[in-house]
């Protein structure tokens, strides 16, 4: 290394980010170089866990999953050990391979549920390309118009990425899509269609991620019919006091006897019941712990752990 890439190296490491974009601004040569242990300064920012610094190496192009480091640790791996959620995902948008193991085997989800980073392994496991919603957006065959209208395209990826599974949660996000209310049909429609893909794929099928594309879109229909009865109501001429978002909160927050959350627990357990892929270990497993009479926890929480807990370390 010269001075000028040990500068660089210190500077991350002091998380000085004025003076590294200075440094930056010397740098003749690509930003891939490493030091003693093979580690690139993508590597080292992602395991300080700086946004921003991580940003500006991809922003001059660093490669997202260089492995020149002695024990084959990626930027990803890096990120996952740091913590920090954000910088998982700039990693994942900008292409970083989340299957790419270490010297010991473990994958960058592995890593962080060794070290209980337990929210950068569902951010992780949950991540979708954002090229496999593009396919939805474009014609196919005979169609005359895409399943997904390409304005929705970006908040239509960050809504299937979340990985907060409360269906009041699921609403607001939806709620904050541009156009969403017209458009719920189509949004349950695509959800359908992803988690039929997943199935389709030949040598991996992610039993994992159909689940939750199911659930999505029967959470979704749930929204519908909130949203239709609410349109009736106010077409009969009742004075509405909130929008049916509200109201399908309201619904879903609804305490019935001994404080349970009737309406929630109906819903979870329906959906399930309406999963198609019946052979599915996931959904084998799921039917197991609702049915469990020693099983005191809400229906929610048996999803949660469904889609949360399938790749954790193993």
């Amino acid at each position: 290394m010269n001075d000028l890439e040990k500068s660089i190296f210190d500077r991350i490491s002091k998380n000085e980010v004025t003076e590294l974009k200075t440094a930056l601004l010397e740098l003749k040569t690509t930003v891939d170089f490493v030091d003693e242990n093979g580690m690139t300064p993508l590597q080292h920012a992602c395991y300080k866990g700086n946004k921003e610094i991580v940003q500006m190496f991809l922003d001059r192009g660093a490669d997202v999953n260089a492995s020149k480091h002695e024990y084959n640790y990626t930027a990803l791996h890096f990120a996952a050990l740091s913590g920090n959620v954000e910088v998982c995902l700039l990693l994942l948008h900008a292409g970083a391979d989340a299957q790419a193991t270490n010297s010991v085997g473990r994958t960058a989800s592995q890593m962080a549920a060794f070290v209980s980073n337990h929210r950068v392994v569902a951010v992780i496991n949950n991540y979708v390309p954002k090229g496999e919603i593009e396919y939805y957006t474009v014609v196919q065959g005979q169609q005359t118009e895409p399943y997904l209208p390409p304005l929705l395209l970006d908040s239509f990826h960050k809504f299937v990425i979340q990985v907060n599974m409360h269906p009041v949660k699921i609403a607001l996000t939806l709620q904050r899509l541009g156009g969403f209310a017209e458009n719920l049909k189509t949004i349950r429609k695509v959800l359908e269609m992803m988690s039929e893909r997943e199935v389709q794929r030949k040598n991996d099928i992610n039993e994992v991620m159909s689940f939750k594309f199911h659930y999505l879109g029967y959470v979704v229909s749930e929204i519908i019919k909130c949203r239709e009865y609410f349109q009736a109501r106010k077409e009969a001429g009742s004075e509405m006091k909130s929008d049916f978002v509200e109201l399908f909160a309201k619904r879903v927050l609804k305490e019935g006897k001994q404080g349970v959350l009737d309406y929630l627990e109906w819903m979870v357990r329906e959906c399930v019941r309406e999963f198609p892929f019946r052979d599915f270990t996931i959904f084998k497993q799921i039917v197991s712990q609702l049915a469990n009479k020693d099983n005191e926890g809400a229906a929610l929480d048996v999803i949660k752990w469904a889609i949360y807990g399938q790749r954790g370390f193993q």
